[in-house]
């Protein structure tokens, strides 16, 4: 089989693992959904404060099932062998990880769109006003995330520590960076360090795409903060990589 066809097989395998896995599939789609209706049903009567919560639920959902559940399958597929055997088979490694990579981008692309969607139909937030700016902070949240989950987990030791290591990162950065209110209201101090961070970024400009509508132009610094962080997560998860 060609390469191609070698990555849509494991690309069909990591899907069927992944719905396999009740306790994978909650924590990637069942907890921000959830967090979604309990934070925005609180603010159901505050038109204005469902507008910030929608994107950043957004972008949290994006670097949920990217650096989160990159950093966790790779430290156990590292631990337990699964990536030295992989080493060891025909199959190239471009394919393997395009197939696992694949899944990653699958559930986010998934997750945005459902919290759109129940933005819409449950809280009356209106549809995207420019969809080519959300596609692109999508795809550039999901590859900068995705690689910094990469490099996240070159430097955990083992599996049992993986969710320590990674909440350790993520529920800090979820709670200074405007998912459920807006930085602005911060502090200066983290106002400043959620402002050298991506996942604000990120979030501003799926507001940018969702509510405000002022097109990409109005956001190229919070995507050239994203594109940064990508290329230097990007060689941090090369350089560090390791089969076993």
């Amino acid at each position: 089989m060609s390469p191609a066809t070698l990555a849509w097989e494991q690309y069909r395998l990591e899907r069927k693992l992944f719905w396999r896995n009740p306790s994978a599939a909650f924590f990637s789609f069942g907890l921000p959904l959830m967090l979604l209706l309990l934070v925005a049903s609180v603010f159901a009567s505050a038109p204005d404060q469902l507008r910030v919560v929608i994107p950043g639920i957004a972008g949290m959902s994006v670097m949920a099932t990217t650096f989160n559940a990159l950093a966790i399958n790779l430290t156990f597929r590292r631990e337990e062998g699964l990536l030295k055997r992989v080493r060891g088979t025909p199959m190239p490694a471009g394919s393997y990880f395009a197939g696992f990579l694949g899944n990653a981008v699958a559930n986010a692309c998934v997750q945005v769109a459902l919290v759109i969607l129940i933005g819409h139909l449950l809280y009356d937030v209106t549809w995207p006003k420019d969809w080519p700016e959300l596609i692109v902070f999508t795809l550039a949240g999901v590859i900068t995330f995705g690689a910094l989950g990469i490099a996240m987990s070159h430097v955990i030791p083992n599996f049992d520590s993986a969710p320590a290591y990674v909440n350790f990162v993520f529920l800090p950065v979820i709670f200074i960076s405007g998912v459920f209110y807006s930085s602005d209201d911060l502090p200066p101090v983290l106002e400043a360090v959620a402002g050298a961070l991506p996942l604000k970024h990120v979030i501003d400009g799926l507001s940018g795409a969702i509510v405000e509508g002022s097109g990409i132009g109005a956001d190229l610094g919070s995507l050239a903060v994203v594109g940064a962080w990508g290329v230097a997560a990007l060689v941090l998860a090369v350089r560090g990589f390791r089969w076993e």
